[in-house]
């Protein structure tokens, strides 16, 4: 019962968000989600953030703030101390009873529904604009993104795409991987590679015989997890793929997991770059330089 009551309160704390979003601009903005910090910077508000969660890394400037916490386990204590007249949530901001208690103690929240899908982000860019009163901006920022993502689109074969395994962390065992409805499966996909692992969802450990049946030609990992590990040569030499790397051709790679699975304004040059590392013979189009690239802004 206690579950319900705290999902019914979200619930209607989210309803009343979105009705006022229209009505009133708030001055102070907190953000758990690093794709919607990107995108309150982009659309001219980063003036008016006044925290975000240790995900939000992107611009540099945001980094500086206050912190709410990791973007599953925000804290409602420091979320209030900060006094913020919107909290702005991505779908996987958490838990949810923080959620709850946030929306009982009368915090306007507007949370958004990520989606797996780099077009996904121009609809996201709308919601967020209409929530912090910036709609003709993100009007603007949604024609700038769907046009870069076509471009790019139009460019990528969708024949022959390469195998991509990606791993997301490893220690003593098995190396986690991506399997289906993850956000890295996603973007391999549209970036015109195929997800190696399509037997289960989300992030699981895999064997290394596994591994082999999975037949990749292309590992892909996070640059945070090449560091951990200590180095490119030390993946190559893990148990799980020296041996794959003894019977084919398989490339390896890195890639900034903020910048690459954020989802946010950067989405399109994100494929862009993801693709010419899945295709590298592939010619793909040079895409404007936004001013929203620039981590300094």
């Amino acid at each position: 019962m206690r579950a319900l009551r705290h999902a019914l309160a979200l619930a209607a704390a989210l309803v009343a968000g979105a009705a006022a979003a229209a009505d009133t601009a708030p001055g102070r903005i907190a953000v758990a989600g690093s794709g919607l910090t990107e995108i309150v910077v982009a659309l001219g508000a980063g003036d008016r953030l006044v925290g975000v969660d240790t995900t939000s890394l992107f611009p540099d400037r945001v980094r500086r703030l206050p912190q709410l916490g990791y973007l599953r386990a925000i804290a409602a204590e420091g979320v209030l101390s900060l006094k913020p007249d919107l909290l702005l949530a991505s779908e996987d901001a958490g838990p949810p009873a923080v959620l709850a208690q946030l929306a009982s103690a009368g915090l306007r929240i507007v949370r958004t529904e990520d989606g797996y899908d780099p077009e996904a982000v121009v609809r996201r860019i709308g919601h967020v604009g209409a929530a912090i009163g910036r709609e003709a901006a993100a009007g603007a920022l949604e024609r700038e993104i769907a046009a870069d993502l076509a471009s790019v689109r139009a460019a990528i074969p969708r024949a022959d795409r390469p195998r991509v395994l990606f791993l997301l962390a490893a220690g003593s065992g098995a190396p986690l991987v991506a399997g289906r409805e993850t956000a890295a499966a996603a973007m391999i996909d549209y970036a015109g590679g195929r997800n190696a692992i399509d037997a289960y969802r989300g992030y699981k450990p895999l064997a290394a015989e596994s591994v082999l049946d999975a037949a990749p030609d292309l590992i892909l990992t996070t640059d945070t997890s090449v560091r951990a590990l200590g180095g490119m040569d030390a993946i190559r030499a893990m148990p799980a793929f020296a041996a794959l790397v003894r019977t084919r051709a398989v490339r390896f790679a890195d890639v900034d997991p903020v910048y690459m699975f954020g989802y946010g304004p950067r989405v399109a040059h994100a494929v862009r770059d993801l693709a010419r590392t899945i295709r590298p013979e592939v010619p793909l189009p040079e895409l404007p330089d936004r001013s929203w690239l620039r981590a300094d802004r």
